[in-house]
């Protein structure tokens, strides 16, 4: 059996390897649910073992993103650059709910709250929009991985930021220019950055970017982009 108690791994992280996460099936069907412990590790994604996932990118009025480094204390790709918030939605009926995406909605603003510290009064699953989904796989080391069917959800409002050091170690905003020079010194090994940033990036932001005032040409609410 697999080591499944990171010694890097703060109390608060290990205790949300207990979490009960959603598992679909490659058109994101929903077959059940298992443990955030067992759905990260690759012996299990080797067999096929899929979550339902979130990554949100958070804009401010000056069409910047939000970008965070991932803690040192996180599971997968702990210390590299990532998007502005990215999560699970929970095995259970408000996060479940598949109607407008309204659980993954829930579970983007719960998460926004808790990792980002946005206060309660500043940002609703109405500032969240759905956008569309993307299928990836990625190894962080031998033993822990992602496999997710991952919703990509826009929000576009200026917010209070109070990080959790558990969970994010810094956050900047950026324009585009400056983002291609992350990834950039990501090509060059000078960053870490996570697999998922540069696929949001390369493969939506960047296209979505000169129309941040009318986004909805761009929303793919039955697609799933397979990378």
């Amino acid at each position: 059996m697999s080591e499944v108690h990171p010694d890097w791994l703060s109390e608060h992280q290990l205790q949300r390897l207990n979490e009960m996460l959603i598992v679909v099936d490659e058109d994101d069907k929903v077959l059940g649910e298992d443990t955030k412990r067992n759905c990260h590790l690759n012996e299990n994604i080797e067999k096929g073992l899929l979550h339902r996932a979130f990554s949100v990118v958070l804009f401010n009025t000056e069409k910047k993103v939000l970008i965070q480094t991932r803690s040192d204390v996180k599971l997968t790709f702990p210390g590299h650059f990532s998007d502005s918030c990215c999560s699970h939605p929970l095995y259970n009926p408000a996060e479940l709910e598949e109607k407008d995406a309204l659980g993954v909605k829930r579970a983007a603003l719960r998460r926004l709250q808790a990792e980002l510290g946005i206060p309660q009064e500043q940002l609703s699953t109405d500032d969240i929009v759905f956008m569309t989904r993307y299928h990836y796989k990625a190894k962080s080391d031998q033993i822990w991985g992602e496999h997710e069917i991952c919703y990509l959800l826009l929000v576009k409002k200026n917010v209070t930021i109070h990080p959790d050091p558990s969970e994010v170690d810094s956050c900047c905003y950026l324009a585009q220019e400056e983002l291609e020079e992350l990834l950039e010194k990501g090509d060059r090994g000078e960053v870490k950055v996570t697999p998922w940033l540069r696929i949001i990036a390369e493969r939506f932001l960047y296209k979505w970017w000169p129309h941040l005032d009318e986004v909805t040409q761009f929303v793919e609410l039955h697609k799933i982009h397979r990378i």
